[in-house]
């Protein structure tokens, strides 16, 4: 898989094993990506790692420069992304600390900036969103999860919610009714951005929590951050596998 950037989410501020070589600062046309773009190499393979939230984790989901982020990636020449993010389970089997490789989307999202296909066009444009994330991505994850023997879920519907609050009881019940089976806040427009720029992307996500009365206990941010910190590690594992089958 050459020609890889990871899109970090929270819970992944850094990529472990990426021995970074450089930084850069890119400009685009729609203002200043997330941070700097990182140039690394793992297991002799150049890997661009973004931290969506920024370096600090300071940009909350709604506030996110998606369109900043892809494009300066797009300049890269970057061919594939694996985007990584933190979500809540709704459906019954995915349960906190779960890996589930999304393979459908719906966009709960308002307000934020979701195309480059809006000014000084030649002609309307439209993409085809069919499948939101690349096959070819989503099968190097799949076999990486396979040889890890990690338990991931390879189909589920991903609810991108506007944040940053985390959502009702009643928003969860309806999001299930809707077909949805996890639950987070940065999946769009960055997908279909992605597409748009014709970059094949995929997600891997981990179940932080158990979505809105889906649970009889009290959520709090202690016990996310505990089911990130055992995730995310499977996360990273996965990622150099990837990056091991693919050189």
């Amino acid at each position: 898989m050459n020609k890889l950037a990871i899109i970090g989410g929270t819970g992944l501020t850094a990529l472990e094993g990426l021995e970074i070589t450089r930084q850069q600062n890119i400009e685009t046309p729609f203002g200043e990506p997330s941070s700097p773009l990182l140039f690394g190499e793992m297991a002799g393979q150049e890997i661009v790692f973004l931290p969506r939230h920024g370096g600090q984790h300071t940009i909350p989901p709604h506030r996110i420069n998606y369109r900043a982020n892809i494009w300066a990636l797009k300049s890269l020449n970057i061919e594939n992304i694996i985007a990584v993010a933190a979500v809540g389970g709704i459906r019954a089997d995915c349960y906190a600390e779960r890996i589930v490789i999304p393979d459908q989307i719906i966009d709960y999202t308002w307000g934020r900036p979701s195309t480059f296909f809006a000014e000084d066009l030649p002609e309307v444009t439209h993409i085809d969103f069919t499948y939101p994330y690349a096959p070819s991505v989503r099968e190097k994850i799949i076999e990486a999860c396979d040889h890890l023997s990690i338990n991931a879920c390879t189909e589920a519907t991903y609810a991108t919610t506007q944040g940053p609050r985390l959502e009702s009881k009643a928003e969860i019940d309806k999001l299930e009714r809707d077909g949805c089976d996890i639950v987070g806040m940065t999946g769009m427009p960055e997908a279909s951005l992605a597409q748009e720029l014709e970059l094949k992307y995929a997600a891997i996500t981990v179940v932080a929590n158990l979505a809105a009365g889906r649970s009889q206990e009290v959520l709090s941010m202690e016990m996310i951050q505990q089911c990130l910190k055992s995730g995310m590690q499977q996360v990273k594992n996965i990622i150099r596998q990837v990056v091991i089958t693919s050189s």
